[in-house]
């Protein structure tokens, strides 16, 4: 029984939406044929040459009131939707989050920098090299050793057999 009433009711219910789609539609269409009637009258073509003359002058009038119409919309357009630019960010600015762009890393030199910054005006030259000081380096022990050995293969020679161990014993001591 429960079954039953609930396909009646769901049968009811559709028919009811059947017949509101088809008033609405039928509003509708009245809608549309009323704004043309009052937009768009039906076009007289006259005999006459002043006649057509004058009909064309009427019709560029309301083309020019039209698109005049159509300019001051987009201008409304436009400076409502930059009000709404400026209110997000003014909103965004109270909240304190702030969409930080991804940085990327630029290579530049110092040179380069401060033409960018100073413009081409300013002739600026950072050679940061220039400024250093001359630094001597002091000779360790371990490199002078290798200075003085010279060519590895006559110290091999100097060194084999029992007289090369012998003034191997005599330097050290």
């Amino acid at each position: 029984a429960i079954t039953a009433r609930r396909q009646h009711l769901k049968s009811v219910m559709l028919q009811i939406a059947a017949t509101e789609l088809e008033k609405d539609k039928s509003r509708r269409e009245a809608e549309k044929q009323n704004y043309l009637a009052e937009h768009c009258p039906p076009l007289h073509i006259p005999g006459s040459m002043s006649e057509v003359q004058e009909l064309c002058k009427q019709l560029h009038a309301k083309i020019d009131a039209a698109e005049e119409e159509k300019y001051d919309m987009e201008v409304k357009v436009q400076k409502s939707s930059k009000e709404l630019e400026d209110m997000n960010q003014k909103l965004f600015d109270l909240r304190g989050k702030f969409k930080r762009p991804p940085l990327r890393r630029v290579r530049m030199s110092a040179d380069a920098m401060l033409k960018a910054l100073l413009g081409s005006k300013h002739k600026v030259c950072m050679d940061l090299r220039a400024n250093l000081k001359q630094v001597k380096k002091e000779d360790t022990e371990k490199e002078r050793d290798l200075r003085d050995v010279g060519d590895w293969r006559k110290n091999i020679e100097e060194k084999s057999g029992m007289e090369g161990r012998k003034k191997m014993f005599e330097t050290e001591s």
